[in-house]
């Protein structure tokens, strides 16, 4: 059991995220256990994926990874994540929806590993390493780029009566 990190401010709306993030991987696996028709969970995590995961990468990469130097291994790691989970994504949108159940899985199991690893070691590196005025900065440029787009699905496969 991990004890509740303390969360610097300008990182808090990425930490949202994160939550929801989690919540899509519980999502994909309540999907896959209750055996439901995998195009069903394939939909979903192509629009969860195109409305909420790729903006926040999309943020990241722009203004969060770019204030830790280009060769911090933490900020590389955390790159690497991103193409990993992209490109498992793209197998996910072009592949054959009857084989959907391995690389969902897949998404689900980087997706996750990701959130953890910037969670509780890039963050934490983040706040140790950056003063309080270059987080305060990044909180700003967050803040002015991040959307929380409302979520509009209607088949909710991962509750077991659907």
């Amino acid at each position: 059991m991990h004890k509740p990190l303390k969360r610097h401010e300008a990182l808090v709306p990425l930490s949202r995220d994160h939550h929801f993030g989690l919540l899509l991987v519980w999502k994909i696996r309540q999907g896959l256990a209750f055996e439901v028709r995998l195009t069903r969970i394939r939909d979903y995590v192509i629009y969860y994926v195109g409305h909420r995961i790729l903006p926040h990468f999309q943020l990241e990469e722009a203004e969060v990874f770019p204030i830790l130097e280009a060769n911090d291994s933490l900020r590389q790691q955390a790159e690497e994540q991103h193409k990993a989970i992209r490109a498992t994504f793209d197998g996910i949108k072009r592949g054959a929806p009857e084989a959907m159940s391995q690389p969902l899985d897949e998404l689900a199991e980087r997706l996750e590993a990701h959130i953890r690893f910037e969670e509780r070691t890039l963050f934490e590196h983040m706040q140790a390493v950056l003063s309080p005025e270059r987080l305060e900065r990044l909180g700003k440029k967050i803040a002015a780029s991040h959307r929380f787009a409302d979520e509009i699905w209607e088949d909710e496969f991962w509750k077991k009566d659907n």
